[in-house]
């Protein structure tokens, strides 16, 4: 993080004192300039927890007068402002955020890495420290259980609660810190979250467990807090992990641009510069196996580009002098010289990032259960405590401290344990369930939207079909020539000129052989030379329009052949297709390849729709268009073109053979060469969203019972925090159900 970061984040941290000079200076060095004139900033805000602070953030800042736009991304926790006036405008907007409660630097994706880990370790930490407390308090309270059945001598009772105080109440202060922290800041931005009852609860329970403990009382409550905030730091430190992986999606994504590019001066001579460092019009060179730094026309060379991760397209495409290339691409034949025509954020692979923190800002509102019940829970917990303790005192007449045991027995026995776990719950058993078959669920909402969908989009390269050309028709093909052809394609790393070495693994290769990039192989012979590579190199003047893949052999004597590629489907494709579509889902099939490629394929696995020649926004747009007309889709894809639609879409799945950044993007990533954990992935979402309603039902019914016997003051803590576990314990034995559901049809 650099010292301005460090300065920022001090003088906006927590919603502490803001927007003097000084600060708005130090944001000021990080606003940019848009075309209409507009000034924007990107900030980090930490402490941003769900849906709500978001609507809090972006409603605070659209209420100034000069705020054009304000939106957050909750995964990425990146708040893109854009406002009319200075730069120094900035700081005071930042103060905005940071009087809220949340602390605020520029944003810098390395500091938002570092600051995600750091909060993991801390919560790693406060949960080791709150679990070694709660085995401790609880033997002791077991012991202090049995002497009450036993006559234990008052001394011995008194001095087994004093240690548990000794150990829980400095692990309180230890551990309770992420709930404290989130529950201040509510405070000081005036409002409440879920954080606020608990931490009351457990500083209650705490604070009168004290007392209890000064005035050698036969109950103290010392365990019911610590195993509390116990299992509330398992939830929260499950739920980090999960985020983690959505955040890494766009900085995966912009990675690919920051390799240092290779600049040619004036002078001829070649030196290292930042990606970001290069401009339009300056000449650049790409070796054969790196990637195209920026948006650019080859001044200089031939080779095959692999546009697969952009574009989606199967095979390398012939490049030259003048054709325009994509940052991104990865060059797989000779060197070339570029002109950079456009940098930075100007890139189609930036457009890529674009779409896809768009996307996830757009699935980034969608509210769990759980979370849509907690906004009316904290009100309602806090009014039925304050009730309770004022009826106590008021109405009933009773002493303070027995006002005061009833109120937090109220806020024990209402503590959102079952609620809280009535999703997760569900979550793990289902998750292991879904990874014994291969699939490994990332995001904490995946199975609520799974269970919704009605509609199921496809990729076609990699996803549909294994993503590995083969030899056709070998059959048909003298095996004289097959090895000749062979012994060429063996000197060559082109995806098709491999394919034709695995389907002939034991023919010896070719010495001599030259390869002229982005056109194809050349062989001296005795009787003349051979060539194999595409038409143009091979002397084919006609184009047939079923040429999807396919390379050409010129042998000496002139004459020429053929020779065929098929990326084959998935040996479930066209089943898992079939099944899909029995059980009234609607399939399509979106591909970035060719029309004739794409169209053998959705004719072979039996897709009515599909479209060809599909780009990121392509496939981005086509979603919208679902979304639009009240579709809930599934989106299936794996390459870096399939980002921007993973993210978009309702709910999303990749294989793990995808690429890094698709597999960080969608919801949930399968394993294996089978199509089958995409159907698995749905029954067994639909089997959790009817044991996630059970668990609700059941919890609800818990609070229906106990709540008014603690209001009524026959519930003391200690029955409490048991009644609080054994809803946690039934919550989750119905969840175990999940273990022995059939596959349901």
């Amino acid at each position: 993080m650099s010292d301005a970061t460090l300065r920022a984040s001090g003088a906006l941290a927590g919603g502490e004192a803001a927007g003097e000079e000084a600060d708005d200076t130090i944001f000021a060095d990080y606003v940019g300039s848009g075309p209409d004139g507009s000034a924007s900033i990107h900030l980090l805000v930490e402490g941003a927890h769900c849906g709500g602070c978001v609507r809090r953030i972006e409603r605070a800042l659209n209420t100034e007068n000069d705020v054009l736009d304000a939106r957050m991304n909750l995964s990425t926790r990146r708040l893109v402002i854009h406002w009319r006036g200075q730069a120094e405008r900035a700081g005071a907007l930042a103060a905005t955020v940071a009087r809220l409660g949340f602390t605020v630097v520029p944003f810098d994706p390395d500091a938002a890495i570092d600051s995600h880990e750091r909060r993991g370790r801390e919560l790693l930490r406060a949960m080791a420290v709150a679990g070694f407390a709660a085995a401790n308090v609880m033997l002791l309270s077991v012991a202090v259980w049995s002497g009450h059945a036993q006559d234990m001598d008052p001394v011995t009772r008194d001095l087994f609660h004093w240690i548990s105080a000794l150990i829980a109440l400095p692990a309180i202060a230890y551990a309770g810190r992420p709930f404290f922290r989130s529950a201040v800041a509510a405070l000081a931005g005036r409002s409440i979250n879920m954080d606020v009852p608990i931490s009351l609860a457990i500083l209650l329970a705490s604070a009168m467990s004290l007392v209890q403990t000064l005035n050698g009382a036969h109950h103290a409550y010392f365990d019911s807090a610590v195993t509390l905030l116990f299992f509330l730091l398992v939830g929260r430190y499950l739920d980090h992990r999960a985020k983690g992986h959505v955040r890494r999606a766009a900085e995966r994504l912009l990675a690919l641009s920051r390799e240092p590019a290779t600049v040619i001066g004036q002078d001829g001579r070649h030196h290292s510069l930042a990606a970001s460092r290069v401009r339009p019009g300056m000449a650049l060179f790409v070796a054969a196996g790196q990637r195209v730094p920026a948006d650019g026309t080859i001044a200089e060379g031939r080779s095959a580009l692999d546009n697969s991760l952009l574009t989606g397209e199967t095979v390398p495409v012939e490049a030259g002098p003048g054709t325009a290339v994509l940052a991104g691409a990865l060059n797989c034949g000779g060197p070339l010289t570029l002109t950079a025509t456009a940098t930075g954020d100007n890139t189609v692979l930036a457009d890529i990032v674009r779409l896809v923190e768009a996307a996830e800002q757009r699935r980034s509102r969608y509210v769990a259960l759980a979370d849509r019940l907690a906004a009316i829970y904290a009100p309602a917990v806090h009014g039925l405590a304050a009730g309770t303790f004022l009826g106590w005192l008021v109405l009933g007449g009773a002493a303070w401290q027995d006002a005061l045991l009833a109120a937090i027995a109220v806020l024990i026995v209402t503590c959102p344990c079952a609620l809280a776990l009535a999703v997760p719950a569900v979550q793990v058993v289902a998750s292991g369930r879904l990874m014994k078959a291969g699939t490994l669920l990332k995001s904490p909402t995946a199975l609520e939207r799974l269970a919704e969908v009605d509609t199921v989009v496809f990729d076609k390269t990699g996803t549909l079909t294994r993503g590995r050309p083969e030899l056709t028709g070998a059959e048909t093909v003298a095996p004289a020539d097959l090895r000749l052809a062979a012994s060429l394609a063996a000197a060559s790393r082109h995806p098709l000129a491999r394919a034709l070495t695995r389907a002939m693994p034991d023919v010896a290769p070719a010495s001599g052989v030259a390869e002229q990039p982005g056109m194809g192989l050349a062989w001296t012979a005795p009787g003349g030379e051979v060539r194999l590579g595409s038409r143009a190199w091979c002397g084919i003047a006609t184009l047939d329009s079923d040429a999807a893949m396919e390379l050409w052999l010129r042998r000496a004597d002139g004459s020429t052949l053929r020779l065929t590629f098929h990326d084959r489907p998935r040996e479930d494709a066209a089943a898992v297709v079939a099944d899909l579509q029995r059980r009234g889902l609607a399939v399509e099939m979106l591909s970035g390849d060719r029309v004739e490629a794409a169209r053998a394929v959705a004719d072979e696995l039996g897709i009515a729709t599909w479209r060809a020649c599909q780009s990121p926004a392509d496939k981005s747009a086509r979603l919208t268009e679902l979304a639009a007309a009240g579709r809930r889709v599934l989106m299936v894809g794996d390459g870096l073109n399939d980002a921007p639609a993973l993210a978009g879409a309702h709910v999303s799945l990749s294989p793990t053979s995808a690429a890094d950044i698709s597999q960080n993007t969608a919801d949930a990533v399968f394993q294996g060469a089978l199509l089958a954990p995409v159907v698995d992935s749905l029954l067994v979402a639909r089997q959790a969203r009817r044991l996630v309603r059970q668990n609700f039902a059941l919890s609800l019914a818990y609070n229906a019972i106990t709540v008014p016997l603690a209001v009524a003051g026959v519930v003391t803590p200690l029955i409490a925090a048991v009644a609080m576990s054994s809803s946690s314990l039934v919550v989750v034995g119905n969840a175990l159900r999940l273990t022995i559901l059939r596959r349901s049809s």
